[in-house]
């Protein structure tokens, strides 16, 4: 399959190029079946039912302005390993993982820059390991992925930004276009989906663009939920270490009051907020 290498802007004269694995070697290595990994837990309890083993995938091409991992932007910062590898290390929590409801998440960075790796990564914990997937994704990509990939995800946990196109420039850096088709789409195949929103104090609260959001949401009968994630600061170091500018300084964590009036606004649409 051949992906976009870029992403046309509203200026026809411009392209938003997208991330791709840097080097001869490093294409090499994911035709070959392997990929890179920035970390893993064996224990998770917030990405997905039950107890999750937990894989992030290096690569992401949104900035997100609250990204609290901006050691996974570039595609090859992280550990290179094979499919075997991983789901070699992921059978030694297999039985706890499906005792407790729990499974196999794949997140990132944005797993889909390494949809392959990641797509074989589901499905072999799916087919060997009898463990339920979930993709944690932004949804930008979402067009690598066939019907068939589809499949093969048991619970999508889509993050989204922002609803207004302008908006979700502001916050990331792209626009939302193909993410919302992506979740249309998902809609309309009838995928379990989780949403997650990042509550960001003068950045993501504006109750109008929330509003937009859960409408949108609402009429979509797979979401299952909705999750309003407080902004915190606890990224902030790794900007500092990368030697990048930190938008949010001097921003406030969100507050749980902050967060629980997000959550009323989904609600008050019809969403199944968490």
């Amino acid at each position: 399959m051949n992906f976009p290498s870029e992403r046309p802007t509203d200026d026809p004269a411009k392209t938003v190029p997208l991330p791709t694995l840097h080097s001869e070697a490093a294409s090499g290595w994911a035709a070959s079946g392997g990929g890179w990994v920035h970390s893993s837990e064996n224990a998770s309890t917030v990405d997905g039912p039950g107890f999750r083993y937990v894989v992030w995938l290096a690569g992401c091409h949104l900035r997100c302005q609250y990204c609290h991992n901006p050691d996974t932007w570039a595609v090859n910062h992280g550990e290179r390993r094979s499919v075997e590898a991983v789901v070699r290390d992921v059978a030694r929590f297999a039985k706890f993982l499906r005792a407790t409801g729990g499974g196999f998440t794949v997140s990132g960075g944005e797993p889909l820059v390494q949809a392959p790796f990641a797509l074989d990564l589901m499905r072999r914990a799916k087919a060997e390991l009898d463990l339920h997937t979930a993709l944690d994704t932004n949804g930008y990509l979402g067009a690598r992925l066939s019907d068939d990939d589809l499949n093969a995800v048991d619970l999508m946990l889509l993050d989204l930004k922002a609803f207004d196109a302008e908006q979700h420039r502001r916050v990331t850096g792209f626009d939302n276009l193909d993410i919302l088709t992506f979740a249309r789409r998902l809609a309309e195949r009838g995928r379990p989906t989780w949403v997650r929103y990042v509550l960001v104090p003068g950045l993501t609260d504006g109750e109008e663009d929330i509003a937009a959001l859960a409408e949108f949401m609402a009429a979509m009968a797979n979401v299952e939920r909705v999750e309003v994630l407080p902004f915190h600061q606890m990224g902030r170091a790794k900007w500092q270490e990368l030697g990048e500018d930190y938008p949010l300084e001097s921003t406030a964590p969100a507050t749980e009051e902050q967060a629980e009036a997000a959550r009323a606004i989904f609600r008050d649409a019809g969403c199944p907020s968490a």
